[in-house]
């Protein structure tokens, strides 16, 4: 018969447990600014398309 393997509980809690930590020292950026970011991006590429067509 085959072996029993641990329950995915225990197996995925290291996971959980790490990500769960806030770092003081990691980059926070605002959800506001991505969106921001991405939008700006996005008429960059539209605007050359359309002045600088290939």
């Amino acid at each position: 018969m085959a072996k029993e393997k641990g329950s995915g509980i225990q197996q995925q809690a290291g996971l959980v447990r790490y990500f769960d930590i806030e770092n003081d020292k990691a980059l926070k950026i605002s959800p506001k600014i991505v969106i921001g970011l991405a939008i700006a991006a996005s008429a960059i590429v539209l605007l050359l398309q359309i002045f600088k067509p290939m």
